[in-house]
């Protein structure tokens, strides 16, 4: 298994019960969706994973890694495996495309060498072969902040892919963009997924994008999983279990 959680829970400070007990087994090269209302604990699973968010008990084992229990050195080697894609891109807005992509090669590079923008040639060509995978190559030497939401997002996949990772965490990369630029995007963690090996793990808001991409569906529910299978099996009476009675399906097209 590529990923491997056993009695996940995550209590925050002030008493809210985010995951409660979360078991899940993710095979090598599977692209799983993770669905449910906001605040049924998502982010916090993803975060979770490779430990942005502490859990407060249970275990996470990536490729038979122990994550929670890893010191900093160990989480360190772990997160170069771990590709992290975030709702909000997660650019550093001032530097070039070129070099928030290379941010991807952090964890195999010298500290003070990346401080001062120093990588070796092979990774500024791995850093614009990814660019030119996601269609942005020609922004290579722009800032992040001149950038449209949908290409900031793409230099975020190719970030992530230039890490060459085992796992891609997707943390809602789709919820503030338009469904044309919601698909592309999706597209990209398609090909990776498929034509890569890589495995995806993917948070969404709207099951229609589930049932596009996603070989495997996960619903959570006040931090329980409430579903677990083949997005065709959610009918409207298990869309309804997840979402609420009066909740109504939207097609993003």
């Amino acid at each position: 298994m590529a990923l491997d959680i056993a009695q996940l829970r995550k209590v925050y400070p002030d008493g809210t019960v985010a995951l409660d007990g979360i078991d899940l087994l993710v095979p090598d090269g599977q692209f799983l969706a993770v669905i449910g209302l906001s605040g049924s604990g998502k982010s916090t699973l993803m975060r979770c994973i490779n430990r942005l968010i502490e859990p407060t008990s249970g275990t996470i084992t990536l490729d038979g890694i122990d994550v929670t229990s890893a010191n900093r050195q160990e989480l360190r080697r772990i997160r170069g495996q771990v590709g992290m894609i975030f709702q909000q891109f997660n650019l550093v807005k001032r530097s070039s495309v070129l070099t928030n992509t290379l941010a991807g090669r952090l964890g195999y590079v010298d500290t003070f060498l990346s401080l001062i923008n120093w990588f070796p040639s092979k990774d500024r060509e791995l850093a614009m072969l990814n660019l030119t995978r996601v269609g942005i190559a020609e922004k290579a030497e722009q800032r992040a902040d001149t950038l449209s939401g949908g290409q900031q997002q793409r230099v975020g996949i190719a970030r992530a892919l230039t890490q060459k990772p085992k796992l891609i965490l997707a943390d809602e990369p789709v919820a503030s963009l338009d469904p044309a630029t919601a698909h592309s995007i999706l597209d990209y963690l398609e090909q990776a997924n498929k034509q890569d090996g890589i495995t995806v793990v993917c948070s969404l808001h709207f099951l229609s994008l589930a049932r596009r991409y996603a070989d495997r569906v996960i619903a959570l529910k006040a931090g329980k999983i409430v579903f677990d299978g083949p997005p065709d099996e959610i009918d409207d009476t298990r869309f309804k279990e997840i979402y609420g009675e009066g909740a109504e399906e939207v097609e993003v097209t």
